[in-house]
Order: structure tokens, then C-alpha cells, then sequence
């Protein structure tokens, strides 16, 4: 039981150790930061593969990359983290490119705005037996 111990401890210790280097979504270069000048859709996909996500209705294509540099299960630094944005028109041609970087927007303004509610309106009784009985249909407000 002792040795189990031992080489449990040993194991956490030695993977603590390790340094890794994590990527997620597409892997960039710097050349390819500094060589942002895309024509089309085509040059696009044949210089940074296929997106991460396509929105259909906006035309857009979102490219997310991000690394990190692992020194132990604690510790963990971001070295880069982005989304890269380009809007197509109907021909294909790229009309707007954008890169948000991840790493400096942390801070997230919230609205602090309520939506109202006009679509149910419920009386005390209604609040608690909910939709036992016959439903009256709500007059749209013109």
C-alpha cells in the first residue's frame, strides 16, 4: 500500500514537472499575422483551412486560435487567443477582416436593462394553478 503511495506522489510530481504548449483551433505563425491581405474566399481557405464557424446569413467565416503554455496543472500561461472575422460579398470577394484579441478584452460590460413582459399577463391565482383551465387569448397591443 506504502508503494502505491509512493508512486502515486512520484507521478503527480513528474507530471507537474512537464511543460506543454496547448493549441486550440487553427494553428498561425507570424507570417501569417502579418499577412492578413486576403482577396477572396478561395485564398482565404486555401491560406488558413477551413473555419472554425461559418455564419450563413451574415457571410462571415470566424477563425479561432489560441495558445497556451502549460508549466504544471496550475499553471497555465495565454500567450495569444483570437478570432479572426472576414465578411464576403456575393461574389466571394472579402468586403471586411477583423481580429479580436481574446487575451485583452476580460473585462465585459454587462446591460443592466430589463426586457418587459407584455406577452403573459397573469393575475395571482393564474401564477400559482398556471394552465389548469380554459386559456383567454391576450389582445395584441396595436
Amino acid at each position: 500500500m506504502i508503494r502505491f503511495f509512493i508512486s502515486l506522489i512520484l507521478v503527480i510530481f513528474l507530471s507537474n514537472c512537464s511543460n506543454q504548449t496547448i493549441y486550440s483551433g487553427k494553428i498561425v505563425d507570424q507570417d501569417t499575422f502579418k499577412n492578413l491581405n486576403f482577396v477572396d474566399k478561395s485564398n482565404l481557405i486555401n491560406n488558413f483551412g477551413q473555419p472554425s464557424y461559418v455564419d450563413l446569413v451574415s457571410q462571415k467565416y470566424f477563425y479561432y486560435s489560441k495558445k497556451v503554455q502549460r508549466s504544471s496543472i496550475f499553471k497555465e500561461n495565454v500567450d495569444y487567443s483570437y478570432i479572426f472575422v472576414f465578411e464576403f460579398d456575393q461574389n466571394d470577394k472579402i468586403i471586411s477582416s477583423k481580429v479580436f484579441d481574446l487575451k485583452k478584452t476580460n473585462a465585459v460590460d454587462l446591460i443592466k436593462k430589463e426586457t418587459k413582459n407584455d406577452i403573459v399577463r397573469r393575475g395571482l391565482l393564474e401564477k400559482i394553478f398556471g394552465g389548469v383551465g380554459p386559456q383567454r387569448e391576450l389582445s395584441t397591443p396595436q
